[in-house]
């Protein structure tokens, strides 16, 4: 199985020998001090954190104890065990894919089980309407498998339609960004390849949910309300009990979707894409005008390939081949590497200056080249480290950049996550989205299936290989990933929060092996993120930090919802596993 394989660059692990002596970690919570750590499993015996406000914490670490953090401080605990673990974004989700592997199900069985469970759990962020990418990796195996099961736009679709009605964008909630839904045939085709038990098992505790009733959870029911507006037509009423969205230990259930799941568990993905419900699904998308057809239904179907990859501080990172965005996360590091992360404050003006300026150039290259793997023709440019280094040069070190897109053009001439890792080592690292809040906020009318809105991504600029156009996949934001140490898969992750995916891999990359950050702490670490002219902060910052990003050119705010949201699960190599789930969400690992 080939690789496209990369080099990001120098290690940092070597970098920073004997910077600090044998340490003990205090938590990480969004508003605590730093602290100097040593690291119990990972390969960085000397760890470097300074508090951002002020000198360095330096507390006694006895060699052997297995102190992870401060327990006065607030602050999560890895979740650590033998057999099989899930870590996702809800504890149901969480515990169903565990049970699942309990009864002597695989990964593959686990993921499905958890992240249809999403669905209803968190539906303003995935659900059986979105499309979904994972990385597999086999039991026995370290080789890794992608699965693209990114739906396409409809054959009809043309952009100079869009243009001739005076549109420059694709409008977001409207049939417009209505791309045909891929997770369910990729998850039916995964089950089918590589599961155990079969699609029906798979699907049975969703099922019973959905009938039942799931209660709302913490986050989910802030989200909701913030979003409810966005919802229209039959979408209020399957999505907005009496009008208004659902509090918190709300039980809420999805009747139509538990029948939709019935029919897939019995007849496969044809169930979905044939039949009652397809049809419902395009009465509602036609009567508003979309051009989907029966065909565009039928035709769907996810793909299989080969991952990306690079290395950055001794690790190799794999992820998603486009039309999703992980070739940004390597063009990111790539760019960061020309840097010596290592030497700075993890949560200072520095380190947050350069993510932020590399972010918006790698983003900009994002957009210029990232498209359906058909018509994509610059991958290597992106990722190539001459384009790196010429794009580093571009940063000034004490001054913000207002556009990427102008001093670059020499160069170039809300989602779910959930990894699953069963007693074999099968490993399985999976995004399922609708992309934005509610996605497009459009449902059919019977079984009240929710739409993504992924033709968002798409461009109307004329000639662009991202174009909008009949049968092509847009770019998406969603990308899973894998870390290989030596070859070996170590820690498949991911980051959920939409365009910031590509940041956060690099982040959390960058908080692993240049700060030496445990898989719990590198999550619970404060973030930043640069989007749309303003540079997002934290709270988790200082002011100080803040201060000094302002006084560099950075329009500064702090974001009203906390940035992103991720999971991870760490194989190590006496057969403990060590799962991580990011407190911005209401999920956790659970394992056995």
């Amino acid at each position: 199985m080939a690789l496209i394989a990369l080099n990001f660059g120098r290690s940092s692990r070597s970098n920073r020998q004997g910077s600090c002596n044998k340490l003990h970690l205090g938590a990480v919570p969004l508003t605590a001090p730093t602290q100097c750590t040593a690291s119990r499993y990972l390969p960085f015996p000397n760890r470097h954190r300074i508090d951002a406000a002020g000198p360095a914490i330096i507390l006694p670490f006895k060699e052997g104890t297995g102190l992870m953090r401060d327990f006065q401080l607030p602050g999560r605990s890895a979740v650590l065990a033998t057999n099989g673990m899930c870590a996702t974004s809800h504890p149901l989700a969480a515990q169903a894919a565990v049970d699942i592997l309990k009864r002597g199900g695989n990964a593959i069985d686990a993921a499905i089980a958890g992240a249809v469970i999403l669905g209803q759990a968190e539906p303003a962020m995935t659900g059986l309407g979105g499309d979904c990418f994972a990385l597999i990796s086999p039991a026995g195996s370290d080789d890794v498998i992608t699965v693209n099961g990114s739906g396409r736009a409809p054959a009809a679709a043309r952009a100079d339609d869009l243009r001739a009605r005076g549109e420059d964008t694709i409008p977001l909630y409207g049939p417009e960004a209505v791309t045909v839904p891929g997770a369910i045939d990729a998850f039916c085709t995964m089950s089918e390849k590589y599961g155990k038990l079969g699609i029906a098992d798979s699907l049975a505790p969703a099922i019973d949910y959905m009938e039942n009733g799931l209660p709302v959870a913490e986050r989910v029911a802030w989200d909701w309300a913030s979003n409810a507006d966005l919802l229209q037509g039959h979408a209020r009423t399957h999505f907005l009990p009496n009008d208004q969205a659902p509090a918190r230990g709300t039980l809420f259930q999805l009747p139509g979707q538990a029948e939709v799941l019935k029919r897939i568990a019995k007849d496969g993905r044809d169930a979905f894409y044939t039949g009652e419900i397809a049809d419902d699904m395009l009465a509602v998308l036609n009567a508003m005008g979309g051009v989907h057809t029966a065909d565009d239904f039928a035709n769907t179907a996810a793909t299989m390939g080969d991952p990306i990859s690079g290395t950055y501080g001794g690790l190799e990172l794999l992820e998603h081949a486009p039309n999703g965005q992980g070739a940004t996360a390597i063009l990111l590091l790539n760019i960061l590497s020309q840097f010596d992360l290592a030497a700075l404050d993890p949560f200072g003006a520095e380190r947050a200056h350069l993510e932020a300026e590399a972010t918006k150039l790698a983003y900009d290259t994002r957009n210029r080249f990232v498209a359906d793997p058909d018509h994509m023709t610059r991958l290597d440019h992106m990722l190539s480290m001459e384009t790196a280094k010429k794009l580093a040069a571009l940063i000034d070190p004490k001054k913000a950049m207002q556009s990427a897109t102008t001093i670059s053009e020499a160069v170039h001439k809300d989602t779910i996550y959930i990894t699953v890792v069963d007693k074999d080592r099968m490993v399985v690292s999976l995004i399922y989205s609708i992309f934005h809040s509610f996605g497009s906020g459009i449902a059919s009318e019977k079984f009240g299936i929710l739409f993504q809105n992924r033709g968002g991504g798409f461009t109307l600029e004329p000639g662009h290989a991202n174009e909008y156009g009949g049968g092509k996949r847009p770019m998406h934001t969603i990308i899973p990933a894998i870390l290989r140490d030596q070859g070996k898969v170590m820690m498949p992750f991911g980051v959920m929060g939409g365009q910031y995916q590509s940041t956060g891999h690099a982040r959390f990359v960058t908080n692993v092996t240049d700060f030496g950050l445990e898989p719990q702490e590198a999550l619970d670490a404060p973030r930043c993120f640069a989007e749309k002219g303003k540079l997002m902060v934290e709270r988790g910052y200082s002011d100080a930090v803040r201060a000094q990003l302002a006084e560099w050119g950075h329009d500064v705010d702090i974001p009203e919802v906390a940035i992103g949201g991720a999971q991870a699960i760490q194989l190590h190599d006496n057969g403990v596993l060590e799962g991580a789930s990011d407190p911005r969400k209401d999920g956790c690992a659970i394992g056995y």
